[in-house]
């Protein structure tokens, strides 16, 4: 039997509301049978981290820098430092430098050190290595030193090499003339020397 115009007409226009409804049909039975994913959970975080990076507040690789009123340049750079209460900064891998007038410098490294801004002291601690542009090589514990003001003080005992020869002492002390304003280092408290032949020129 023929099938007139008119009722493939109709047949046409239902497939063009049917076959829309049924793909949109499936899709939903699609989304329904997957996984309810919570968004949040993709994303890898530890709540513990978080917690310890806002308590710490570290800085990495700060630094601070100064001047005495002579003009010698005073610089200190660490690895990380972390604020205590009292506003002073635990440091690790602390490192100072000081370029003074005369021409002459000095380094100081140390494993730790606590900076007191407000104190205008750095305190240097564990394996601190002194050296200086004028051939001393010094080793201590533990050494104060201004971050504004040319002076430095060590806490206890130093092994030290120089042009004297290899010496110890009870305690070394960066200090200022106040005649001439010439800095220089003071070794006190039982030096004792053992001399290097061929260490000095004549």
């Amino acid at each position: 039997m023929a099938v007139s115009e008119a009722s493939r007409a109709r047949y046409i226009r239902w497939l063009k509301i049917a076959l829309p409804l049924a793909a949109m049909a499936l899709l939903s039975t699609l989304f329904l049978l997957s996984d309810n994913a919570d968004p949040m959970a993709e994303i890898p975080f530890s709540t513990i981290d978080l917690e310890e990076s806002a308590r710490s507040q570290r800085v990495t690789r700060p630094s601070f820098a100064g001047a005495s009123a002579e003009g010698d340049l005073i610089a200190f750079t660490a690895a990380e430092a972390r604020p205590r209460e009292d506003n002073r900064l635990d440091a690790t891998e602390l490192n100072a430098r000081i370029d003074m007038t005369s021409g002459n410098g000095l380094d100081v490294s140390a494993a730790t050190g606590l900076i007191d801004q407000p104190a205008d002291t750095a305190t240097l601690a564990g394996g601190v290595l002194i050296t200086t542009t004028t051939g001393y090589r010094i080793e201590t514990e533990e050494i104060d030193m201004g971050m504004k003001a040319l002076r430095a003080q060590t806490a206890g005992e130093i092994r030290a090499e120089g042009p004297p020869g290899r010496f110890t002492a009870g305690r070394m002390e960066l200090t200022t003339d106040p005649e001439t304003g010439k800095p220089y280092l003071v070794f006190t408290q039982g030096v004792k020397l053992v001399y290097l032949p061929g260490t000095t020129e004549e």
